[in-house]
């Protein structure tokens, strides 16, 4: 693969960060959006059914603010969108968007990787599983727009051009 990541600095309040929104890159413009830790494990437990501010935090055990930054920054980047509670109280509630819900392979590649190379044979975890069948997903794989399976060395990268 060829790197293809232009970056620039942008200033926030004592941290500088660096900022991928304008790169050529796909990959980076998508780690900007949704690159940290916390970002992931909110969309996440979105996907698994959280909403509301107090079951991200339960479930993360991240501190108010941080969680407060996270789930703005989601938001503003149209991964969530903050809607009426859906019980009728003052409170609002997190959703994923059509942006948001076109993550799920991303999370379940990660899961899929995480179970792979970070358990020992027999140790307990977590598994995702099909809702109607009972049964673990099947690995994820990439393949050519003909069916056959690719590896890393299957692959360049092109740019795209306006024309």
């Amino acid at each position: 693969m060829v790197a293809c990541c232009n970056r620039r600095e942008s200033e926030e309040p004592m941290v500088t960060r660096t900022r991928f929104d304008d790169s050529a890159c796909p990959v980076a413009r998508s780690v900007d959006a949704i690159g940290d830790w916390w970002s992931l494990l909110i969309v996440r437990d979105a996907f698994d059914g959280s909403r509301r501010f107090g079951e991200f935090q339960r479930s993360l055990g991240v501190a108010k603010n941080i969680l407060s930054a996270r789930l703005r920054t989601l938001v503003a980047g149209g991964v969530l969108e903050s809607v009426p509670a859906s019980d009728g109280s003052a409170y609002r509630e997190y959703v994923l968007t059509p942006k948001g819900e076109a993550l799920f392979p991303v999370i379940v590649a990660l899961r899929q990787w995480g179970e792979q190379n970070f358990f020992e044979p027999g140790e307990p975890h977590s598994e995702l599983v099909d809702r109607h069948q009972g049964h673990p997903l099947r690995a994820l794989e990439v393949l050519s727009a003909d069916g056959r399976r690719l590896n890393p060395g299957d692959t360049t990268v092109h740019k795209v051009s306006d024309e």
